[in-house]
């Protein structure tokens, strides 16, 4: 008869009952995401690498499924914030405002 491992049982057991809300594009990203769901009471956690579609390594996020949705409206508000910053960000350096607020033009 063969052993069984309990960690692998404690890590297949984690992970039973979680979905996968999100796909990182590198670990800082996952950890990002799941420190955002924790700061909102969401528990999450980092899953393995799976193989895209375009032949990419993604890091599966993954929440308890009966909070998918709020974590879903999370990290959506959260890229969108960070869209609109990078957006703004690029306005600014695509301007040419080198001192043009500040010269007088008497």
């Amino acid at each position: 008869m063969a052993k069984r491992s309990k960690k692998g049982q404690k890590a297949q057991g984690k992970l039973q009952g979680l979905v996968v809300v999100a796909f990182a594009k590198d670990w800082e990203q996952a950890r990002d995401y799941e420190t955002l769901l924790k700061v909102n009471d969401i528990p999450a956690v980092i899953g393995g690498q799976e193989q895209s579609s375009g032949g990419d390594k993604e890091i599966a996020v993954m929440v308890p499924e009966d909070s998918l949705d709020e974590a879903h409206v999370i990290i959506e508000s959260q890229n969108a914030y960070d869209d609109y910053y990078d957006f703004a960000m690029e306005e600014e350096q695509e301007g040419d405002f080198e001192g043009e607020l500040f010269e007088d033009e008497f």
